[in-house]
């Protein structure tokens, strides 16, 4: 305990000095204050987050038809948030290249075209549609009939229906659900309600 009260003393006596050094008006000295160095508005819980990316009738994210199709490009309309890789493949008998945006293993993105962007797959949860519209959502939330609205989805492995974005010219949603119909036919109404998007396309 005796020990422990210089201590106690000599504590408060330097706190004391620095104190003192504190309001000082010399301008040799100054105080320092270790905050003095922080920037507050990147402390926002809306900066600690990267702006998600949106589908609009432009393209995703900084991604649009003026876009080339090369790293550097598609990179930056990413906000370099995933890894890029290249590959080609047979589609309609011709070869196609394009790139795959991943994220944990996953392939969140697959972009296409030829100079520039023409066709852009979003499988990625985290980006929505500009109207909310997001992966998971049901048929029936936005139509009451596939007539007018939908055809068999095209492309490898496809079994689903492709509708177009109500009020768009660019962006579709490809439905996936339980049917038990012959495969290559259009399900009924009442089996699309429930089905739900598990890729958003984007098209030139």
């Amino acid at each position: 305990m005796k020990a422990f009260r210089p201590a106690l003393i000599i504590t408060a006596l330097l706190l004391a000095g620095c104190a003192s050094s504190g309001s000082t008006t010399s301008s040799d000295s100054s105080w320092w204050n270790p905050f003095s160095k922080i920037s507050w508005s990147s402390l926002s819980p809306l900066n600690w987050f990267h702006s998600s990316l949106k589908v609009s009738e432009q393209g995703v994210g900084g991604l649009t038809s003026a876009t080339p199709m090369n790293r550097d490009a598609i990179d930056k309309g990413l906000n370099g948030d995933y890894t890029l890789r290249q590959g080609m493949r047979s589609e309609k008998g011709a070869v196609v290249s394009f790139w795959q945006a991943v994220d944990d293993g996953e392939v969140k993105l697959a972009i296409y075209g030829k100079s520039s962007i023409e066709r852009i797959e979003v499988t990625d949860s985290d980006i929505a549609s500009v109207d909310g519209t997001k992966l998971g959502d049901t048929f029936s939330q936005h139509y009451q009939k596939a007539f007018g609205n939908c055809q068999q989805a095209e492309g490898v492995g496809e079994n689903g229906v492709e509708c177009k974005a109500p009020n768009s010219q660019h962006i579709s949603y490809v439905y996936h659900g339980k049917w038990a119909g012959p495969e290559g036919l259009m399900p009924p109404d009442d089996t699309l309600k429930s089905w739900t998007v598990t890729k958003i396309i984007w098209r030139r």
